[in-house]
């Protein structure tokens, strides 16, 4: 017999937690591969429907967990908003044709973006590990230094740091303000545009 709760703790980077029936019962704990195959990972606050299983040792778990709706709030990355990389690439190709960029501006770009998702690979390992972590100022330093695609691409393939709504209000802000001091610093698009408006 199904029943229903709410995913009242979770922890995504171990990839367990716990659910809270609807009848009162006692909290079940809960492992990512109770939920099979879904497009997204479990959500803090989320409404499941589940069965109730046993581990090993004969404790109570939940399965063949399945959602009933989503949370009532949601911030995370989207799979879709990886392809601001390519898009990105694109616009600094256009721009490389239009302007001859510095051949060190995009070797700049791979190698912090490279150096960014090793750093995250890095602080998920520490924090499955329960060892210090990596500062969230110094991960927003790497996005704001040209690391931002190599960022969304640990955000979305490590699944971390990917749904912590005021971590992702700081990221999205870096990689917005390194897009714009690369539009402002490297191409001549805020002269052409002034030289316009002023007629």
């Amino acid at each position: 017999m199904r029943q229903q709760g709410q995913l009242t703790q979770w922890d995504d980077t171990k990839g367990y937690g716990f659910i809270s029936p609807a009848n009162g019962e006692a909290k079940l704990f809960v492992h990512i591969k109770a939920f099979g195959l879904r497009a997204e990972r479990p959500k803090l606050g989320e409404s499941l429907s589940f069965e109730l299983g046993q581990d090993g040792q004969g404790k109570r778990r939940a399965v063949n967990v399945r959602g009933l709706h989503a949370p009532a709030v949601r911030a995370s990355t989207s799979a879709s908003s990886l392809y601001l990389i390519p898009a990105f690439a694109a616009f600094y190709l256009v721009c490389h044709l239009l302007w001859p960029l510095p051949p060190a501006l995009w070797g700049a770009y791979m190698a912090m973006s490279l150096a960014t998702f090793i750093v995250y690979a890095g602080d998920k390992r520490a924090a499955a590990k329960a060892q210090e972590r990596v500062p969230e100022r110094t991960l927003h330093g790497l996005a704001l230094a040209c690391g931002w695609p190599g960022a969304l691409l640990a955000q979305q393939l490590l699944r971390h740091k990917s749904s912590k709504p005021a971590f992702l209000r700081v990221f999205w802000l870096s990689a917005g303000l390194n897009v714009f001091g690369f539009v402002l610093l490297a191409t001549p698009l805020p002269k052409q545009l002034l030289r316009l408006l002023l007629g």
